[in-house]
């Protein structure tokens, strides 16, 4: 199955600002007893086996142990409710890691995958900040981190993350997030907002 997708990146995770298994490549433990994240995708421009996914947003949403390469994931999906089903059946393959790609080097390590939600999505932006709601299971704040002339910071050479090797640095606030039994909040927690490109 051909396909690609592109456009941009959102994630918010519990630990605290920059996310160590991020940073380390998955080398050094998340902050707290485990990690729980969500991965936000807009996706632009996309075709999946034919079928055009502009427009559609998912997001995966992961609970793992506090040494990530450990494995023994608990995951789940949610789309979108604007997606079709012909749209939603090629992106859940993407973006459970079926179809491979980036997303296919997490699914090993996911040992519960507990299914497809269908759930409004917004996005409203505001300078550098980005609000982030998903039905009633996510709401968070992104605020992108810039040095002093403005340029985003960026973390490089990160090879393990699926919207790697660059990412744009956030710090996450108002955070309330649950879904599929993985919860948690607080403020000055860690994020990114940066534009992904796949295909495969």
């Amino acid at each position: 199955m051909a396909w690609s997708v592109e456009g941009m990146y959102y994630e918010n995770c519990s630990c605290d600002a920059v996310c160590p298994c991020t940073w380390s490549n998955l080398t050094r433990a998340a902050t707290n007893d485990d990690c729980r994240v969500a991965l936000l995708f807009e996706v632009e421009r996309g075709d999946v086996d034919g079928v055009d996914v502009a427009g559609t947003t998912c997001v995966v949403v992961m609970q793992t142990p506090r040494q990530m390469l450990e494995g023994n994931f608990k995951a789940g999906l949610i789309i979108g409710s604007d997606a079709s089903d012909e749209q939603a059946e090629g992106l859940t393959q993407v973006f459970s890691g079926a179809a491979g790609g980036p997303m296919g080097g997490f699914a090993p390590l996911i040992s519960d995958f507990v299914g497809v939600e269908r759930l409004p999505v917004s996005v409203e932006h505001e300078g550098s900040n980005h609000h982030i709601v998903v039905g009633d299971a996510l709401d968070f704040t992104l605020a992108k981190e810039t040095t002093p002339d403005g340029d985003p910071i960026e973390l490089t050479n990160i090879v393990s993350h699926p919207a790697g090797p660059t990412l744009e640095v956030a710090v996450a606030d108002q955070v309330e997030n649950s879904v599929f039994g993985i919860d948690w909040s607080g403020d000055g927690l860690s994020g990114f907002a940066n534009r992904f490109s796949w295909a495969a």
